[in-house]
């Protein structure tokens, strides 16, 4: 049995695989964001991350909405964007708290902040998904 075959046997392991798949792809943007506000625009990296995040919760929200949860939240999209903002706020604080942690007592990531957030997308991830699920794409 190949694994897709054995997730698509179960939903909810398929929904978070893809929910965390899409977790990548906000893990590139949020990175990709941090780097450019950091470097081109000279901001900290605590305040960089503040951008990067919205940049990150705007395309895991679209990319959830169409693949993970298709079909699921009711309102508009700026209503199922902004529930989908709230909704991932516990997430982000313990996202955020790993990130704070890791740039100001690992000095490679101190140098590098982008490295800092793998450990805190990992701890969001289920925060996020628990919300995310219960929260916007009932």
């Amino acid at each position: 049995m190949t694994f897709l075959n054995f997730i698509n046997r179960y939903p909810s392991l398929r929904q978070f695989f893809s929910f965390a798949l899409v977790g990548v792809v906000g893990l590139i943007a949020d990175a990709g964001v941090l780097s450019l506000m950091t470097r081109a625009v000279g901001l900290d990296p605590f305040s960089g991350r503040i951008v990067s995040f919205l940049a990150a919760v705007t395309v895991t929200w679209a990319l959830n909405r169409h693949f993970t949860f298709r079909g699921l939240g009711k309102g508009s999209l700026i209503r199922q964007w902004t529930k989908f903002c709230l909704a991932n706020l516990s997430g982000f604080a313990a996202n955020f708290a790993t990130y704070t942690a890791c740039v100001a007592f690992i000095p490679l990531c101190h140098a590098i902040p982008e490295l800092a957030l793998i450990p805190a997308s990992l701890v969001g991830l289920i925060f996020n998904y628990t919300a995310s699920k219960h929260l916007v794409f009932r």
